[in-house]
Parts: C-alpha cells; sequence; structure tokens
C-alpha cells in the first residue's frame, strides 16, 4: 500500500490531494481547496494539506510521497515536484479513462495537452501572456458587471443575442465590455460574447498541437464555467476537420493535485522497487 498526497499550487487556488493505492488501485481520500485571495500560497498549501489529513484521518508521518505541481516547489515538506502539465494530464485520466486531451483554463493562463494512448503528453501549448484567455480576466468582467463569479456560466447560457468581443488583449476587451454597459447589452449577451472569445483562443491552441478526434476534458478553474465549457463546444464545432468532444467534470478543478499525488505514488513504488528508501519528512 502506497499513501501520497498532491499538492497543486496555482494562481489563485491552492488544491490537495490524498490517495491510496493497493495493488495499482487508486482510491482518492480526501480533498482540500483554498482560495488565495491576497493571503501567502505556501501557508495556504499548509493549510490545505492539513485539512486533507484530517479529513482522511492520517498524519503527516503516515505519506510516503508528498507532491507538488504548479508554483508548489518551493514548498519546503514536499518529497517531489511534477510539471503542471503532466500532473493535469494524470489527473485527467484518472477522472475519465477515455480523456486523450486537456485543456488546463487557470486565473492567468489556457494550457492545451495531448496524450498517446498510455497517457504520456506528447504536445502541448499554451496562450501568450495576454490575459484576455484566462480566469482572473473573467473574474474582473463579472466584477465590473455587479454579479457573483459563480452566476457567470448559467447566464452566459441564457444569452440571446451575444455580442462580439476584442480578443486581442484584456486591455481592449474591458473597453468593449463598458461601451456595452453604456448600449445597453445584456450581462448574457456580454458574457457569452467573452465566451466565445476566450473559446476561440482555446479552440485554436487545442487544434494547433494536434487535436482532431480526442475526447477533451476542461480541468482548472473555468473548467467549472458551465458558459465557457459550451462555447468550448461550440467554437470547436466550427473547425474544419476537428470532430473532438468537450467535457468536464465535478472536480476537474482538482486535477492538478490528483496527478501529483499519483505521480507521487508511481515514483515512490519505483524508487521502492530499485530497493532505495524515500520517506517523505
Amino acid at each position: 500500500m502506497t499513501l501520497t498526497a498532491g499538492i497543486d499550487v496555482g494562481t489563485g487556488v491552492v488544491k490537495a490531494s490524498i490517495f491510496r493505492v493497493v495493488d495499482g488501485k487508486e482510491e482518492w481520500l480526501s480533498k482540500s481547496i483554498l482560495r488565495i485571495r491576497q493571503r501567502n500560497p505556501l501557508e495556504l498549501a499548509r493549510e490545505a494539506f492539513d485539512h486533507t489529513l484530517e479529513d482522511a484521518g492520517l498524519k503527516e508521518g503516515d505519506l510516503d510521497y508528498i507532491a507538488t505541481t504548479g508554483d508548489g516547489e518551493s514548498i519546503s515538506f514536499n518529497t517531489g515536484h511534477f510539471y503542471s502539465m503532466t500532473s493535469h494530464a494524470r489527473g485527467a485520466r484518472f477522472l475519465n479513462p477515455d480523456v486523450r486531451a486537456i485543456m488546463d483554463c487557470g486565473a492567468l493562463h489556457g494550457r492545451a495537452i495531448i496524450t498517446d494512448e498510455p497517457g504520456k503528453v506528447v504536445n502541448y501549448k499554451m496562450t501568450s501572456q495576454c490575459a484576455s484567455g484566462s480566469g482572473q480576466f473573467l473574474e474582473n468582467i463579472a466584477r465590473y458587471l455587479g454579479i457573483a463569479q459563480d452566476e457567470i456560466g448559467k447566464l452566459s447560457i441564457s444569452a440571446d443575442n451575444p455580442e462580439n468581443v476584442s480578443s486581442i488583449c484584456a486591455v481592449l476587451a474591458e473597453t468593449d465590455v463598458i461601451n456595452m454597459v453604456s448600449r445597453g447589452i445584456t450581462s448574457p449577451n456580454i458574457l457569452k460574447g467573452i465566451h466565445l472569445s476566450m473559446a476561440s483562443r482555446l479552440a485554436r491552441l487545442l487544434k494547433s498541437i494536434g487535436v482532431k478526434t480526442e475526447l477533451v476534458m476542461m480541468t482548472g478553474g473555468l473548467a467549472l464555467d458551465e458558459g465557457l465549457v459550451a462555447a468550448m463546444r461550440e467554437e470547436l464545432g466550427k473547425m474544419r476537420g476537428v470532430t473532438a468532444e468537450v467535457t468536464s467534470h465535478e472536480h476537474s478543478i482538482f486535477a492538478g493535485a490528483i496527478g501529483a499525488a499519483l505521480w507521487g505514488a508511481y515514483r515512490y513504488e519505483k524508487l521502492a522497487a530499485s530497493g532505495m528508501q524515500l520517506k517523505a519528512s
């Protein structure tokens, strides 16, 4: 039996998970999520980790491996660190074994990933530094419109005449939104326009790495935005030669933490098989 933890430190949220692996069977024991909101991410990582331990009825010394991903490399109590793209790919495959491509949408960027049949990452590409494809940008727009973040998806889906929104940069897009509000455009139509603009960029990213027929899973915080998921399906459906399906999962935001924990179990078992002893401190 192997007990491992995975901690994913993102730009806006810290996620943690604990797994037990017995004879190849992976059991998710506990999870925790905390929003950063100008707090110290490393302190929150410790807090989220402690929550998962308590929920699983474990102590830190019970764990064989503590894996980090995202911006968690400098966490002092980790055993090892894994790249975000490999962690998200592994986590997505745990949530849905049929997934072959991943669209990781976080607070500051989007990352398209494609894997081979066994799950190895074979290609990936990130959005540019422009924030208009990010969760932070969408959160800023929601704040300007005076709506809660968890209302964005439902409002977007209810749109009846979405407006075109600039996809060049966040500054121009926000200017577009200000103009739309002054013209009396409804929030649902503004949000749907923004979602379509974001989805267009992300869909092109997927196509650029060779996604054609694969099942694509959305991961990261924006995977819970049903409006963006619907827009992704719409934009991919417009692309010639692409018949890929887009899916999400209620636990998509934990994909990085899940993947880190499972890669940690894999690394620990490989080291144990070679006769090396590696125990998290």
